[in-house]
């Protein structure tokens, strides 16, 4: 039980109490004014500190998915440097790059959402927008077509027009147009006047002679050549550039819908691999160092690896090419492949070009 103050202890409490307060009121007041100067500052980063960590995180970087049309190689080089070099991490992206291979159709990767953008050959993509798949291309990277048909000089194959009654292989499966218009301008019909034979993935069909002249890109299957032995100089070539009969190769596509709502977030991946591409152009080696961190091991070599990079720039930027109009679809190189695509059967129809690919993402990135 506690028992009641008394009159003067009371009135003794109360009275220091308010004297304390007063000395409170006035330690506040001086303060304001003439506090500590390094005390203020440390009071102020602290403030400062605390403030900051209040602010809202960083965002997300925006995930997006990269279907290539076959194996990791250099022939897709400058997305991997472009990865390697925080390309697409400085635009705000995290970029999952997904290898092909034989039984993959990039198209139809991109139209079932599995991936966001593609790399294929116009006419493929051709095909499947004829098909109805929401696809539609927004960048093209190669410039030049890299197939060509060698033959060893001991088979007489000088020009096309020596072709008839020979064995000429190819791929197939969608690769054949190009020398199908071959044929066709050098009037020779594949079924009467030559055996157009299906050709294996590897070069074993030209190297023991089975077949006369063979399909081969140029950053590929003709290095395969030469390093199994056949010299360039034992090699005649019929280059699709030359004959007026190229269409074009790889190229970026995406799925329309996607990219109605991620027009920015493409841009942004269009830019980061134009300057991955222009890396690898510029420094091969660095460039082949990225690739072979993902290739198959055993697949490949370093020094085949180095020579497709270096075929490869020169598709890409060919001589006298304006780098500055990398990525961009030349309308006229567009419309020749989709006319041959069309003659051939590749398509049903003629392609409708102001809707089969667009250079508004490429322009977007430049700027």
């Amino acid at each position: 039980m506690s028992s009641k103050p008394k009159p003067a202890q009371w009135k003794l409490a109360l009275l220091l109490s308010v004297l304390l307060i007063f000395a409170a009121a006035l330690a506040g007041c001086g303060g304001s004014k003439n506090a500590d100067p390094a005390a203020a500052a440390e009071g102020g980063a602290s403030e400062s500190a605390a403030a900051a960590g209040t602010e809202a995180p960083a965002a997300d970087p925006v995930t997006v998915k990269l279907q290539l049309k076959w194996v990791p190689q250099a022939q897709f080089a400058g997305y991997y440097v472009a990865l390697d070099k925080g390309y697409y991490e400085q635009e705000g992206l995290k970029v999952e790059i997904l290898p092909g291979g034989p039984d993959i159709v990039p198209e139809q990767q991109v139209a079932g959402g599995t991936a966001d953008i593609g790399v294929d050959w116009v006419a493929s993509l051709l095909t499947s927008q004829e098909q109805g798949m929401p696809l539609v291309q927004i960048a093209q990277i190669y410039q030049k077509s890299g197939l060509v048909l060698i033959s060893k000089k001991s088979a007489g194959i000088t020009s096309p027009a020596d072709l008839k009654g020979k064995k000429v292989g190819n791929w197939m499966g969608g690769n054949e147009f190009e020398v199908l218009a071959l044929f066709d301008k050098y009037k020779l019909d594949s079924n009467k006047d030559l055996k157009f034979t299906k050709q294996g993935f590897t070069m074993d069909q030209f190297l023991t002679g089975d077949i006369d002249a063979a399909s081969a890109m140029t950053y590929n299957e003709y290095q395969v050549a030469i390093e199994n032995g056949v010299a360039a100089s034992d090699m005649n070539i019929i280059d699709m550039n030359d004959e007026g009969v190229a269409m074009l190769e790889d190229n970026l596509f995406a799925n329309k819908d996607w990219l109605a709502d991620n027009k920015e977030t493409a841009a942004k991946f269009i830019r980061a691999s134009l300057k991955g591409w222009k890396d690898a152009i510029a420094d091969p080696e660095s460039a082949v160092d990225s690739v072979m961190k993902v290739a198959e091991e055993g697949s490949t070599t370093r020094d085949h690896q180095l020579k497709m990079m270096e075929e490869v720039g020169k598709l890409i930027e060919p001589e006298g090419f304006d780098s500055a109009k990398l990525g961009y679809t030349d309308e006229a190189a567009f419309k020749q492949t989709a006319d041959i695509a069309y003659q051939f059967g590749v398509i049903k129809k003629e392609a409708n070009i102001s809707e089969a690919f667009t250079n508004e993402i490429v322009e977007m990135a430049s700027k």
